[in-house]
């Protein structure tokens, strides 16, 4: 049984919202925006509070609105086949009759009952619904930034670490051998007459029953009696260790470790539960800021953990401003924008159309800020990277910042370049770069023309949107200016220079020298001489900078 939709009113900063939910659902949204307010409504609508309702929780504080929490689910034949108490059972399918959807509701006009609606009815179940209700629900388990390693991982009766525990040590000692002989142990050297320890705390306390008589005539007996140690108390020593390459305690580890053994035992926990006490039963995952303390590789790790919950019974939900848990699609994932205005927030569910730019805008201003470069141009070869880079770099620092890709003069690796980038970059199912990219081809060989056509002809917007430059000659080389240089000669080849050979066959004008005259040509070449004399890339070079972010 999962959640399908919810719909909020009048808490905290959100004054109204109603959404439908899916098996892992992302909230993005800047500080302050009312993320953390959403969760807390989740928290209201299962644990209700504890003394009075404040009226902080309320929408602008206004005492005389009132909160309403309403929650669908869906699977709800399925959740009640899993219950494993027989009466609570039989209440909950007296409840949902057929419908395999239900409706619960809390508000601050009666915060300690829920309603529940089936088939748009209220429906009356009577007293002592409630326990039937909680054991029905999924197991709801809200992980705040404020909660901490110890939160979980010390041992108490209502910890995680310690329902594991005594759930695991309850079902073994029941049939251990080694345990029924301790306990006999115990009973011989502690309780049994004949035994020695016994007979020296009896003497023991009839010495002090003597001096207490003193006092109080009437005492008749003093007795001192070693009960059988229960578990509990033996566990509260409990601490965890972990080995990274150093043994030590949890507490000892670092603030991203302790956070994601928190996240580990509380999985843990849940599928604990499934195969032992709640067998079966679904669990809501409400992670707060997920990222917090841990490192993009170890984020993006825990994103597959968290994904792979939510493929079978269970549901998570993450807040976060990290660009990792928004970065891929995964099935089953929603990503909602949460804003707030004049102090109410929104939520709204994010579509393909636009998602890259409102994610990448809520994430940090523009892409340039995540991605580095704010748009992409793709060359032939080293000596057009080697050659643009230093030129940008001498002459056009102002310019928007943007990332020279070689394609090593193929078009097949070319069209690499664009799919990769598409990739790349494309977290979220279509390239904010697709009519942004720019390429700078060499005028095409007879052996290459077709080649080129086809990939056009693959990807028309490119022509369409002037994406692509073409140069009149076949090498970079040969669009030099004009200069003669004493130890390269005429920057400027000619066909013949570079189509020379040795003896040998090989070409004189090396890949080599090339990137030596393309590095030489890029920082001495002067601004006049770019601009007049290589126009169609100085054109190139002004496009994608129109285009970028």
């Amino acid at each position: 049984m999962k959640i399908s939709r919810i719909k909020i009113e009048n808490f905290r900063s959100i004054e109204t919202t109603e959404f439908e939910v899916n098996n892992f659902n992302i909230m993005v949204g800047q500080n302050n925006c009312g993320k953390t307010n959403f969760f807390e409504a989740i928290e209201f609508f299962f644990n209700g509070v504890r003394g009075g309702l404040s009226t902080d929780l309320k929408f602008k504080r206004q005492a005389d609105l009132e909160i309403i929490v309403e929650v669908e689910f869906s699977g709800a034949q399925d959740g009640a086949d899993k219950m494993q108490h027989e009466g609570n059972q039989t209440k909950i399918r007296n409840v949902l009759g057929d419908s395999d959807n239900v409706t619960i509701l809390r508000s601050s006009a009666s915060p300690k009952k829920r309603t529940v609606i089936v088939n748009g009815d209220v429906v009356k179940p009577g007293t002592g619904f409630d326990a039937a209700l909680n054991d029905f629900l999924p197991k709801f388990e809200y992980v705040n930034t404020k909660q901490y390693y110890e939160s979980v991982a010390k041992y108490s009766k209502s910890t995680p670490i310690g329902i594991m525990l005594s759930g695991v040590l309850t079902s073994i000692l029941e049939t251990n051998q080694q345990y029924q002989d301790f306990q006999k142990n115990f009973k011989d050297l502690f309780e049994d007459d004949e035994s020695e320890i016994k007979t020296q705390f009896d003497l023991l306390g009839g010495k002090v029953k003597i001096n207490l008589e003193k006092q109080f005539p009437d005492t008749t007996k003093v007795k001192f009696e070693v009960t059988a140690p229960v578990f509990d108390d033996l566990l509260k020593n409990f601490e965890t260790t972990i080995d990274d390459g150093i043994e030590t305690t949890a507490e000892e580890k670092g603030d991203g470790m302790q956070r994601a053994l928190m996240l580990a035992i509380i999985q843990t926990y849940a599928e604990f539960r499934k195969e032992s006490v709640d067998q079966g039963k679904s669990f809501l995952f409400f992670i707060d800021e997920a990222e917090l303390h841990l490192h993009p590789t170890a984020q993006r790790k825990l994103k597959d953990v968290l994904h792979e919950l939510s493929q079978e019974t269970d549901q998570v939900f993450i807040n976060t401003h990290s660009s990792v848990f928004v970065a891929d699609n995964y099935d089953g994932q929603q990503i909602f924008k949460v804003e707030k205005n004049e102090g109410q927030t929104s939520i709204e569910l994010i579509d393909d159309l636009t998602k890259p730019y409102i994610v990448y805008e809520l994430l940090g201003g523009s892409p340039s800020d995540l991605l580095l470069p704010r748009n992409f141009l793709i060359v032939e070869g080293v000596s057009e990277f080697e050659f643009l880079t230093r030129v940008i770099k001498r002459l056009y620092p102002e310019q928007p910042s943007i990332q020279i890709i070689k394609a090593n003069g193929d078009i097949v690796q070319a069209e690499r370049t664009i799919n990769a980038i598409e990739k790349a970059f494309t977290p979220l199912d279509s390239s904010i770069y697709r009519n942004k990219q720019i390429i700078l081809l060499d005028q095409p060989s007879e052996q290459t023309a077709a080649g080129v056509n086809d990939f056009l002809l693959r990807y028309p917007h490119l022509n369409q949107n002037n994406q692509v430059f073409t140069l009149l000659v076949r090498d970079l080389e040969q669009y030099y200016p004009n200069q003669v240089d004493p130890t390269y000669g005429n920057w400027k080849k000619t066909q013949e220079e570079l189509d020379e050979e040795n003896e040998h066959g090989k070409r004189l004008f090396t890949g080599k020298r090339k990137k030596q005259l393309a590095k030489f040509v890029g920082d001495n070449i002067s601004r006049n001489q770019f601009e007049d004399d290589m126009t169609i890339i100085y054109n190139s070079l002004i496009r994608v900078w129109e285009l970028a972010f």
